[in-house]
């Protein structure tokens, strides 16, 4: 992603009285520190591998007696939701956020958002393919994206529609393309495909309303 590319994506921000409007956020590449990124990436290595893991009940009390110690050394760091560096770092996949599958933005402005999103190990709903939830999820940070980048304000989902057409496979970067329909006061009609290639994996339609100051 350019510079240009970022700067065009600011992260939501809490204040007294609800978000500030985008025209006002900026955003802190920095948050979380040189290394966050390649935490983050580890943190996915391991969800990849526990989502297929048939480990042994050696191996499981093993595991768990270190999961409880990484534990309680992250309760050491664990700040509010606001504060987190997944709200800032628009420089790593998926603003670094784990709870959604990894994406890299190539394009955002008002004419649309074209990114690269991979579904992981961690995303299988079965046989190979992507889980639709997780399918549903990336159409829905990303089509947010693309409604408040379209209007330069805050949005929340009303509803998201998914047509899954055809398979969508697991660790491939498949192509996602979201743009803005129409916009009728505060209602932001938005509209993306998926595609693996020239092959449509779903498309999906959805409404998204823009906040009215102190709406959370």
């Amino acid at each position: 992603m350019s510079e240009q590319q970022v700067e065009a994506l600011p992260s939501p921000e809490h204040h007294e009285g609800g978000f500030r409007p985008i025209a006002e956020l900026g955003r802190d590449n920095t948050k979380g520190g040189p290394h966050y990124g390649e935490f983050i990436e580890q943190v996915r290595s391991l969800m990849d591998r526990v989502r297929l893991a048939d480990p042994t009940d050696e191996v499981a009390l093993e595991t768990i007696d270190e999961l409880k110690k990484l534990n309680d050394r992250l309760d050491e760091v664990v700040v509010d939701e606001w504060s987190a560096p997944s709200w800032h770092r628009n420089d790593l996949p998926a603003r670094g956020n784990i709870t959604l599958p990894p994406f890299e933005v190539d394009q955002a402005d008002a004419e649309g958002v074209h990114a690269r999103i991979t579904f992981r190990t961690f995303h299988l709903g079965g046989n190979g393919a992507a889980h639709g939830g997780h399918i549903a999820l990336g159409f829905d940070d990303l089509l947010g994206m693309t409604a408040a980048v379209n209007t330069r304000a805050v949005t929340r989902t009303a509803f998201l529609h998914v047509d899954y057409r055809s398979i969508t496979p697991l660790n491939t970067e498949l192509q996602l393309h979201g743009w803005v329909e129409r916009v009728e006061g505060r209602k932001v009609f938005v509209r993306a495909t998926l595609h693996d290639g020239d092959r449509l994996c779903c498309e999906a339609h959805g409404l998204f309303l823009m906040l009215k100051p102190g709406q959370q």
